[in-house]
């Protein structure tokens, strides 16, 4: 059984630039916006990686707004989550600020938007899904 991406995002523009880049390299992925439906996801579908904006402005978890920094915290704090790698997509740029971030949400791994190298993200998001 093939693992599946979860892209949590939820600006209508990066949604539409996961969709193709993943599309285009044969990715099995979804796109979630929602707090509630990505920890239900997880709980029961085979997920293998979590791309996950840090700056969400639209999305809550239990009738609260959240951010991925937090969403990412609480899924590696789970007993039964925390072993799904997450990645972080910041517009920070590199810096002492983004292993602050990368600290507290207990992620594995950042990416800096813009994404410009297309063929070094899904070569990285193949990396964790193929483990």
């Amino acid at each position: 059984m093939e693992k599946s991406v979860i892209i949590v995002e939820d600006d209508p523009f990066s949604q539409d630039f996961y969709k193709f880049i993943f599309r285009k390299a044969g990715i099995s992925h979804q796109i979630i916006e929602d707090g509630d439906l990505l920890i239900s996801t997880l709980r029961t579908e085979r997920i293998g990686l979590i791309i996950m904006d840090i700056n969400l402005k639209n999305t809550y978890l239990n009738g609260e707004k959240t951010d991925g920094v937090r969403l990412s915290k609480l899924i590696k704090e789970d007993a039964d989550l925390h072993t799904i790698p997450v990645i972080l997509v910041t517009a920070y740029s590199s810096n002492s600020s983004d292993n602050k971030f990368l600290e507290e949400s207990h992620a594995e791994d950042y990416i800096t938007k813009p994404i410009l190298d297309f063929n070094a993200l899904i070569s990285k998001v193949n990396s964790y899904i193929m483990n």
